[in-house]
């Protein structure tokens, strides 16, 4: 018997020392992955941005359990078409409340380099959708027609005219064709602002409000000091896809100089609405952003311009595990929430910049980056073994 407890003993000891060398494995190699190219991340982008660059992650891939949230659908969701003025027909996603209307109406622009393959509806379902609820808004996701098949302008007419269709349809939508709005990120931050650049110049529908997260806002050679410092595609987006999606959206260098494709080279920026620009500590983009704020606000457009920092381009697509992801879109809902309700007053430019996270929000992260990371770790050692993959 006493052999027995012996043996229970020292395996309970060897099972303990087994779990403290592991936790410990953990730590040392999250903490290694803060360590990158251009400075020192937080663990939560560190353990994200190493699971995209050994691709760990995939498209289709859900929120692990412990992160999901659960909650009663508020909103219906609908594929539809919508036809453009070439008279062909684009594809759009369109979320509406359950609730009787009419809603605020936002036009949803998605990244993704303007060309095939980086991006799409499908790829930022989960911000719309999650926008919408946040909003109680119509949110229309439009599915855009990109290069190389489609150049410029193509991209932004297809935009314009959804913005058209959105206003001419709202009554049939459960709308309010007096509270539309345009959201996008990236490149799709582009054009939204080029959409309401559009409007102006058309006389088109006139928009509420704009909402830019790290947004493109120059085609041409701008040295931009976040450009040459975050180039290198590991904090997911690089100088090379950029200079591939100029040569494929915009072939010709004088379509580089338009206003349409860089509304921060626009000859003025008066009669626009209220922006609300975004931007990420370690992107290329951040400082192009930023300069657009800041133009803007110098025709008396009403800005709200945010830096997060500790984050990479495209981080509020992690919105579901990443607090600061979730904070710029709560950010975003509450700039649209409050365009719709009253009218946003202008202000002189103010870079807000948003640090990091701070208390119990500041463990709960940090406990997740390491259980992500764990289960990041546990992954790639699966993938390891031959026939197991």
């Amino acid at each position: 018997m006493k052999t027995i407890l012996g043996k229970l003993k020292i395996l309970s000891i060897v099972s303990a020392l087994f779990m403290v060398v592991l936790v410990l494995f953990v730590i040392i190699s999250v903490q290694a992955w803060t360590d990158t190219e251009a400075g020192k991340v937080p663990p939560k982008t560190a353990v994200l941005l190493h699971a995209v660059h050994h691709n760990l992650v995939t498209s289709n891939m859900k929120t692990p359990k412990f992160l999901q949230k659960k909650g009663k659908a508020t909103f219906t969701r609908e594929n539809i078409t919508i036809p453009v003025s070439d008279g062909t027909d684009i594809s759009a996603r369109v979320y509406k409340p359950i609730d009787d209307g009419p809603h605020p109406i936002i036009l949803y622009y998605h990244g993704g380099a303007f060309m095939e393959g980086y991006g799409s509806i499908n790829t930022h379902d989960n911000i719309v959708r999650s926008l919408a609820g946040r909003t109680k808004s119509i949110v229309i996701a439009v599915a855009y027609r990109v290069a190389p098949a489609h150049p410029f302008p193509t991209a932004i007419e297809d935009s314009y005219d959804a913005l058209l269709w959105a206003s001419e349809h709202a009554e049939d939508l459960g709308g309010d064709p007096n509270k539309i709005a345009v959201v996008g990120d990236s490149a799709g931050g582009n054009i939204a602002t080029v959409v309401s650049l559009m409007a102006r110049d058309r006389q088109g529908p006139s928009i509420t409000a704009q909402a830019l997260l790290y947004p493109l806002t120059t085609f041409q050679d701008v040295e931009f000091s976040s450009r040459s410092v975050y180039d290198s595609g590991y904090y997911l987006l690089s100088r090379q896809v950029m200079q591939r999606a100029r040569e494929a959206y915009t072939p010709d260098e004088s379509m580089w100089n338009s206003p349409y494709t860089s509304p921060l080279e626009a000859e003025h920026l008066y009669q626009l609405p209220p922006a609300l620009v975004i931007t990420a500590e370690f992107d290329p983009l951040r400082d192009e952003g930023e300069a657009y704020a800041q133009r803007l606000t110098e025709y008396n457009i009403p800005v709200k311009t945010i830096r997060y920092n500790g984050v990479m381009h495209g981080f509020i697509s992690f919105y579901e595990v990443m607090y600061r992801g979730n904070h710029g879109l709560s950010q975003t809902a509450a700039f649209l929430n409050k365009a719709f309700k009253d009218e946003i007053r202008y202000e002189t430019y103010k870079l807000h910049v948003f640090d990091g996270v701070e208390g119990r929000n500041q463990i709960k992260e940090e406990a997740e980056a390491y259980a992500i990371g764990s289960f990041l770790i546990g992954k790639k050692a699966l993938t390891s073994i031959p026939f197991l993959k």
